[in-house]
């Protein structure tokens, strides 16, 4: 284990960065919490550079400077970065300008979604230390073992990064990475939409009607509250009082405190006012589900043909040594054959492996036949049997 300094002073940080300035690129990762908050609470961040390790504590370090860091042109190395991206925004206002995600860059060598552990031991030989995973990283003071847990996430990252990078250049799909790491950089990580919270709730997808409706606003007024008070939405109400309570729609405090899962003191205060002002607004409202957009093309129902690309796309990401997940989702699949516009299929390197050969097999030009067991696309006869 390469040695590491601990930072819970501003000024340790402020004299770490000035280390760190003009380094081209650098590792990152954080450890955080979010099962007793809405929003994610930084609990460690992890930094990495040639000849140094250092590894900071935001319960006694504003991260607010690292935004110089995150706005250089930098490249800043992270495993599987979707959710560090949206720590780092909420503690230094900013994600990194330039980015490298190992776990996406392994996709493009046929890894398929690799765990960090898992990318350490194929590009390394290296096992990392498995025993501080499920760790309560908000307890104080951290045990070493801890910490040295921690280094180890990105204390051969770089040397991962030159490795991915290497191979990415030899197949010719650095280009393609980078596009889907620009993407990733690009995505809207702001609050979730509350008026979509209903449909992480399993019970709720089977509510019909009105009860749909009513189930609908009151997971979006959950949302809004838990993010007001930065608490988990469990702790605001949880799923089944929403579903007993669309069910039934009560119209009073007294009737709202004997539905299943509601506290009957919250019930008859200003919080019960308020579910009860989201009962009556889904009520009013009447929503309904928008009826799913199926694949359809001069009035005739492409779902069989969708079927067909989506085998033939799994085995062409096989064949391509590529994270079927990475190239194309059934959902992909459906938007080409459909015709969207915005159909990520029809363009960058998406579009070059796979959508025009869906167009033109859409179009009639080529067929897919099964060749060994596996789908294949091959130009057409046009020989029709029977």
């Amino acid at each position: 284990m390469r040695p590491h300094r601990y930072i819970d002073t501003d000024a340790g940080l402020r004299e770490a960065l000035d280390q760190l300035e003009g380094q081209p690129r650098y590792a990152l990762d954080t450890e955080f919490h979010r099962e007793r908050t809405y929003w994610p609470k930084a609990a460690l961040l992890q930094l990495a550079w040639p000849g140094n390790l250092i590894l900071v504590d935001p319960l006694e370090v504003d991260l607010a400077p690292l935004a110089d860091l995150m706005n250089s042109e930098s490249l800043a190395v992270l495993h599987a970065a979707t959710q560090d991206l949206e720590v780092l925004e909420l503690a230094c206002g900013v994600a990194p300008r330039r980015l490298f995600d190992t776990q996406i860059a392994a996709g493009f060598l046929g890894m398929s979604t690799p765990s960090l552990a898992a990318l350490h031991e194929r590009e390394l030989g290296v096992q990392l230390p498995k025993g501080n995973r499920l760790t309560d990283w908000l307890e104080r003071p951290l045990r070493d073992a801890q910490l040295d847990y921690a280094a180890a996430d990105v204390e051969r990252l770089l040397e991962i990064h030159q490795l991915l990078t290497d191979q990415l250049n030899e197949r010719g799909r650095l280009g393609w990475a980078q596009q889907e790491f620009d993407i990733l950089l690009a995505r809207d990580r702001g609050p979730r939409d509350p008026l979509e919270a209903w449909r992480k709730i399993k019970e709720a997808r089977h509510l019909k009607g009105p009860a749909l409706s009513i189930a609908r606003s009151i997971a979006a007024w959950r949302e809004r509250r838990a993010a007001e008070i930065d608490q988990p939405v469990r702790y605001v109400l949880s799923d089944i009082a929403i579903v007993a309570i669309s069910q039934s729609a009560p119209n009073d405090g007294e009737t709202l405190g004997k539905v299943r899962g509601v506290d009957r003191g919250m019930a008859k205060g200003a919080l019960g006012e308020q579910i009860l002002d989201a009962i009556r607004l889904g009520s009013d409202e009447g929503w309904r589900p928008p009826r799913p957009n199926r694949p359809k093309e001069n009035g005739r129902d492409l779902r069989p043909a969708v079927a067909l690309v989506a085998a033939w796309v799994n085995q062409l990401a096989r064949d391509q040594a590529l994270d079927p997940a990475l190239l194309a989702t059934r959902a992909d699949v459906e938007a080409l054959v459909r015709g969207d516009q915005d159909a990520r299929l029809a363009s960058g390197w998406r579009g070059e492996m796979a959508g025009e050969p869906i167009t033109r097999l859409v179009a009639g030009d080529v067929a897919l036949a099964f060749e060994d067991g596996n789908v294949v696309l091959e130009e057409r006869s046009r020989n029709r049997i029977g």
